[in-house]
C-alpha cells in the first residue's frame, strides 16, 4: 500500500511543477499587465494624450464612466471606449 501511494504522489509532482511554471511565466505577468492597464485607464484625465489600439494619436477632451471623448484634430471629436486606449503618451521635460 505504501509503494502505491508513493508512486501516485511521484506521478503528480511533474503536473504540479508544470502548473507552477505555467503560473509564474504566463498567468501572473498577464494579471500584472492587466492591473497596470486598468490603473492607467482610471488615471486618465482631460488634456492627456493617448494612443488608441488602432494606432490613432489623440487628446482627451472628456472622461466618462465607460467612454472618453477624444480630439483627433482641430475639428474631429469622437467617443472612444476606454478599453481601446493602448497607452498614454508621457512627455519628458528633457530636450533631446
Amino acid at each position: 500500500m505504501e509503494a502505491g501511494q508513493g508512486s501516485a504522489f511521484a506521478q503528480l509532482i511533474p503536473l504540479i511543477l508544470l502548473f507552477a511554471i505555467f503560473y509564474f511565466l504566463i498567468i501572473r505577468p498577464q494579471n500584472n499587465e492587466r492591473k497596470r492597464h486598468r490603473e492607467m485607464l482610471d488615471a486618465l484625465k482631460k488634456g492627456d494624450e493617448i494612443v488608441t489600439s488602432g494606432g490613432l494619436y489623440a487628446e482627451i477632451v472628456k472622461v466618462e464612466e465607460e467612454f472618453i471623448k477624444i480630439k483627433l484634430n482641430d475639428s474631429s471629436i469622437v467617443k472612444l471606449d476606454k478599453n481601446f486606449v493602448a497607452r498614454k503618451i508621457e512627455f519628458s521635460n528633457e530636450a533631446a
